[in-house]
């Protein structure tokens, strides 16, 4: 466990000074120097979350406390079952993007800045979900958004390209400004930020709860709420997604869809099930905010899948996908509403979590793939791409399988993060749940097939950018590979995804969450805290 807790606390610090680094590397005038600094952050990361994942699904949450404060009253990091998975996936993904970085460096005219934010964007990502503390959560929300805008707008000769970062970032500051509101009146309430400590006063409060501090934590939450699915970009807070992801580098596109959108998913899942759970000081209020939350994913899930038909620009059409399956992502949270089946619950979220995996590794996998058609063909419209594919086997196929997986074929991991939340909400008895998740599916095809069609079988014109074939089509079609392997392998993974979704449905879950960050806190502290040990 030492070990653990020590690559945990370094994580952050690490990245940090990698990012700090790089701007250096001007004075050397070397153009790849960034990109090996950055992938050295990013292998880092890579290890570093894959000895918390290990260490947490062997021994249980752990808890790193910055500077030796206890928690309630210094910033700490907790990581259990849920986070250690979503970071570990998060920092393999963006080593891939790293990678893939490399190859795009011909359309990096600035690479010492272009790193420092795709660097700066990964420590914000992976702050947010390993944060105990819902005031740091706010601050590496900046860390992540600050940097995410600066990645939209990269091309800034592109008037497009800074139009799309305006807008996503004027939103997102009110957004933020949002959630830190949330956050001072959840401490002028309970008088405490730490989210294991804050599940404990919520649940104490819960049993005779005074109307001020009830309407105080369902307004918090409902801010909350709020910025998490513009985060997401959950309908109805979607409209800046298909603008910014089409006009971001392609690598910074496959970060936004398969990695930033994860962050509001997640968030919202430790504030509706670890903070403010069945029997706190919301449980009145709780399950129609989930009832909203699942007619929204399912709004956006058929909003995503109709508006894919209509694009002509290929990572348009991507973005629109990217909408329609975090819809799926938050039906699959939301079935908390579904009261008295616990086993159920447990299912959709896990499906929900699954989903994440899949969507997110397909998303990447689909925005690089694109990259290197959308170089071929000098355009990133459908029908200027006609045939493209033809000339880059590899790609076409790892391109293919992406779209097949977000479909949700048979045997890809894709298939079965649906089949869980379509069981979950069958078991239920809620098959309105189950029917929803098929129908969009099923509107999905056309927009994938129109994908496919246009740039692999359709007859078209010479690339007009023959781009030579190089080591990243093997990288490529490793993920896609990595998408049947998951599949394949899914009921020997069971148990993985199962703790992931026990430690925030199951009531030991949570209390092994608030157990590992409470007894950490000094008997005499607590007294101080006004709470009897």
């Amino acid at each position: 466990m030492e070990l653990a807790l020590q690559m945990l606390g370094l994580l952050t610090p690490v990245l940090i000074i990698h990012a700090f680094i790089i701007p250096f590397t001007k004075l050397f005038k070397s153009t790849r120097l960034p990109g090996i600094i950055a992938l050295i952050g990013s292998m880092f990361a890579v290890i570093s979350t894959t000895i918390v994942l290990f260490k947490v699904y062997t021994e249980g949450p752990m808890v790193y406390t910055y500077g030796g404060w206890p928690p309630h009253f210094g910033i700490v990091y907790e990581v259990d079952q849920l986070n250690a998975l979503i970071g570990f996936f998060t920092a393999w993904i963006m080593f891939t993007i790293v990678v893939y970085s490399l190859w795009y460096s011909h359309h990096i005219d600035d690479p010492s800045w272009y790193y420092v934010l795709l660097i700066g964007l990964e420590t914000g990502i992976l702050g947010c979900l390993y944060t105990g503390d819902a005031f740091n959560l706010f601050v590496m929300l900046e860390v992540l958004s600050i940097t995410a805008y600066g990645l939209v707008a990269y091309h800034r000769d592109r008037a497009e390209a800074v139009e799309a970062a305006a807008k996503y970032a004027l939103i997102g500051a009110v957004a933020t400004t949002f959630y830190f509101t949330a956050v001072v009146l959840l401490y002028a309430g309970y008088g405490s930020v730490n989210m294991a400590v804050l599940s404990i006063f919520t649940r104490i409060s819960g049993a005779k709860v005074s109307a001020a501090l009830k309407y105080i934590s369902v307004f918090s939450v409902a801010l909350a709420l709020w910025v998490f699915t513009y985060k997401s970009a959950l309908v109805p807070n979607h409209f800046w997604l298909p603008d910014a992801h089409p006009e971001a580098p392609t690598p910074v596109s496959a970060a936004l869809s398969g990695l930033v959108v994860n962050v509001g998913v997640y968030a919202t899942a430790r504030f509706l099930y670890t903070i403010f759970g069945p029997n706190s000081a919301i449980a009145e209020y709780r399950e129609i905010v989930l009832s909203a939350i699942f007619t929204l994913g399912s709004l956006s899930g058929i909003l995503g899948a109709l508006m894919m038909m209509a694009q002509r620009d290929i990572k348009r059409l991507l973005a629109y996908s990217t909408i329609c399956h975090i819809g799926i992502a938050y039906m699959g949270l939301s079935a908390g509403f579904l009261s008295g089946n616990e086993e159920a619950i447990k299912l959709a979220v896990m499906g929900s979590i699954v989903h994440l995996i899949a969507h997110g590794i397909a998303k990447a996998l689909l925005f690089m793939s694109s990259g290197v058609l959308i170089d071929a063909a000098g355009s990133r419209d459908l029908d200027e791409m006609r045939g493209i594919g033809r000339y880059y086997p590899l790609t076409s196929v790892s391109m293919i399988l992406g779209f097949l997986n977000l479909a949700g074929f048979i045997p890809f991991i894709g298939f079965y993060s649906k089949l869980l939340i379509a069981l979950g909400y069958l078991d239920s008895g809620f098959i309105i749940g189950a029917i929803l998740i098929i129908i969009i599916s099923a509107l999905s095809i056309p927009g994938y097939l129109k994908a496919i069609s246009a740039i692999v079988f359709a007859t078209g014109k010479e690339p007009s950018q023959r781009v030579q074939k190089t080591w990243i089509e093997p990288v490529l079609f490793a993920m896609a590979l990595s998408l049947l392997v998951l599949g394949a392998l899914f009921q020997y993974l069971w148990p993985v995804y199962d703790e992931a979704s026990r430690a925030i449905i199951t009531m030991n879950g949570v209390i092994e969450y608030i157990s590992r960050a409470w007894n950490l806190i000094p008997v005499e502290l607590k007294w101080f805290m006004g709470v009897t040990p």
